[in-house]
């Protein structure tokens, strides 16, 4: 997916994320249609998808956006310091792996680098990562920093493509928000960042059910 796609649809799923519980909540996106279920704020799926030969998955780096009202130079000039690309690295770093060991578990599913006929290519965005203000009272010697999650929040739009055509066959858009005290804890040289890592792993978890769900599945007549 080239940068302009990935954009159009951060831009979309960006609006989405935030109606997505209101009552007229789009029911159509790029020709995917919306699938009731509660695992995500909005699961939108191309009528008569079959994912049944997937078993192998191409999983691109995450790309990270903050949150457009988050601005680290605001409130202290510690915050100033803080290395926001390191901040995409370790999150891209830590979902690589959380969606790896998840979605491979058991064998059921392969990662790979390269897409074939059995490939299912997962595009994902975290398209508002908004990171609260310095708690100033637990900085240390070692120059701790931390950030309080809670309300801190992060949204994951992600499609899922054909991996040999490039077809969309679904779009998962779901936010989460952090957890009751906990911190995201930047240091010299390591990034604490379990909250986000949970996170993670509730999306991998649910994106792992919702596949074997859908193999186990015969589309309707017609696709």
């Amino acid at each position: 997916m080239d940068m302009s796609a990935r954009l159009s649809l951060a831009g979309a799923a960006l609006l989405l994320a935030a109606c997505v519980t209101a009552p007229a909540a789009r029911q159509t996106w790029d020709g995917l249609e919306i699938h009731p279920q509660k695992k995500f704020d909005a699961l939108y799926v191309k009528p008569q998808a079959d994912f049944r030969r997937y078993t192998e998955i191409l999983l691109d780096p995450l790309q990270v956006s903050f949150d457009r009202n988050w601005d680290p130079r605001l409130g202290s000039v510690s915050l100033q310091e803080i290395d926001t690309a390191r901040i995409r690295q370790v999150l891209a770093e830590e979902f690589r792996q959380v969606f790896a060991e998840t979605l491979s578990a058991g064998g059921r599913y392969r990662i790979v680098t390269e897409a074939g006929p059995a490939t299912l290519h997962v595009v994902p965005t975290i398209i508002d990562l908004y990171i609260n203000a310095p708690d100033m009272s637990r900085q240390t010697a070692g120059r701790v920093i931390s950030l309080t999650v809670d309300p801190g929040r992060m949204t994951l739009a992600a499609d899922f493509r054909d991996g040999e055509s490039g077809a969309l066959l679904a779009r998962v858009v779901d936010r989460k928000r952090g957890m009751e005290s906990s911190t995201l804890q930047i240091t010299n040289s390591v990034t604490n960042i379990a909250d986000a890592r949970r996170a993670m792993k509730q999306w991998a978890t649910a994106i792992r059910a919702g596949l074997d769900a859908a193999r186990t599945m015969t589309p309707a007549a017609g696709g």
